[in-house]
């Protein structure tokens, strides 16, 4: 996804010195600051994100409190690519070819989190799941990439408030981040990436239907996986 800096107003927009284009000269920074634990505003092919390292509790607590989200509700990770993801998380159940059909892509799949992965067990505490991302965005993924690591990733607002399709969205966070990667206007409408739980044997749920969902359920039953059945 080639983001477009049409209307990206930096130089006005740039009262508190925080805002970059999200551009790739600005990869190496944002990784330093991740490494740093701190908080960073990224674009993504749906909405914009808060973004720190995942192995960073300090940092994700600051995620948390940032947003005004109450620490029940779990975090998604991001990483560069689909070929990471068994770090973090269990994929020989799977069919094959269905994470690379589905990413990179506006699609959250929730899977077993495993014994084996790497993330820290103070993450989402309790839950044996975890959504990823890999999304069709260059800027963020390169971030991670970089970082070798997962960010934790989760909407650019406060907890229940619209998400957010440009910087201006959430102009009133901006202080509490360590920069904020302007990539323009984002065109999905607000509407945030497809949550898809694939914790099941050959089976998938709908959790949050958001960008491509038809697309979403036709790659998946393509993979022959069933549709789970919703409890009455």
């Amino acid at each position: 996804m080639a983001l477009s800096l049409e209307n990206c107003d930096v130089g006005v927009e740039n009262k508190l010195g925080l805002v970059r284009p999200a551009t790739e000269h600005y990869v190496k920074e944002a990784i330093q600051a991740l490494k740093a634990e701190k908080v960073i505003v990224v674009p993504t092919d749906t909405i914009y994100g808060f973004a720190c390292d995942a192995c960073s509790m300090e940092a994700v607590k600051r995620i948390y409190k940032i947003k005004g989200r109450e620490h029940t509700r779990p975090l998604a990770i991001c990483v560069g690519d689909v070929s990471d993801i068994m770090r973090f998380a269990v994929t020989d159940y799977l069919p094959q070819g269905l994470l690379d059909s589905l990413l990179p892509g506006p699609v959250t799949v929730v899977l077993r989190r495993g014994e084996s992965s790497i993330l820290e067990k103070s993450l989402n505490p309790g839950l044996d799941s975890i959504g990823v991302r890999v999304p069709d965005c260059n800027f963020i993924r390169a971030i991670a990439r970089g970082l070798e690591s997962a960010l934790a990733l989760t909407s650019a607002n406060l907890s229940g408030q619209p998400s957010s399709v440009c910087i201006k969205d959430f102009e009133n966070l901006w202080q509490h981040c360590a920069f904020v990667y302007d990539g323009g206007v984002l065109p999905s409408g607000r509407a945030g990436s497809t949550i898809v739980d694939l914790t099941r044997l050959g089976k998938y749920k709908i959790i949050r239907p958001g960008s491509a969902k038809e697309e979403t359920i036709a790659i998946l039953e393509r993979h022959s996986l069933l549709e789970e059945a919703t409890a009455t």
